[in-house]
């Protein structure tokens, strides 16, 4: 087996058909979840998005339930899913700029909002990787392992 390959238990496991389903939906998970308490709490969610200054602060709650819930289901059921998980890349950035702000703050507040930062940077990446796993497994079937199971697996 060559340095660079992946074990052959490891290709098994990321083929199991389920997996790619989970993984969908462990990415956008707290975005369903976001979706959810600012659909319960409406008041709540408006007032969040003008304590981080968006204004009016009804219009950027409803923006954000609808790419929280609507991109969400777009990614989980892997279809549109560049636009899915485009609008939710999109309010992440935004979120990031607005309350992650870490160059405009100092001592733990800036340690704690730079490491929320980069973590929303790296939330990005795994929606672009999504997109980029869904677009071609939609050219190119034959591409697409973990939508199918492996030869004497099942």
């Amino acid at each position: 087996m060559p340095a660079a390959a992946t074990p052959n238990w490891i290709s098994v496991i990321l083929r199991w058909p389920l997996l790619w389903h989970a993984a969908r939906l462990a990415l956008v998970s707290a975005y369903l979840l976001g979706g959810f308490a600012k659909l319960l709490d409406f008041a709540g969610a408006v007032a969040e998005q003008e304590h981080f200054g968006l204004y009016p602060g009804s219009l950027w709650a409803t923006a954000a339930i609808v790419v929280e819930l609507g991109g969400s289901l777009l990614v989980v059921v892997n279809r549109f899913v560049w636009l899915g998980a485009g609008g939710l890349g999109i309010l992440t950035f935004v979120a990031m700029l607005t309350a992650n702000a870490f160059w405009t703050m100092g001592g733990h507040e800036r340690f704690m909002a730079t490491n929320a930062f980069f973590e929303h940077l790296g939330l990005i990446a795994g929606l672009v990787i999504v997109s980029i796993l869904s677009n071609e497994t939609s050219h190119h079937p034959d591409r697409a392992p973990r939508s199918q199971s492996v030869q004497g697996v099942s």
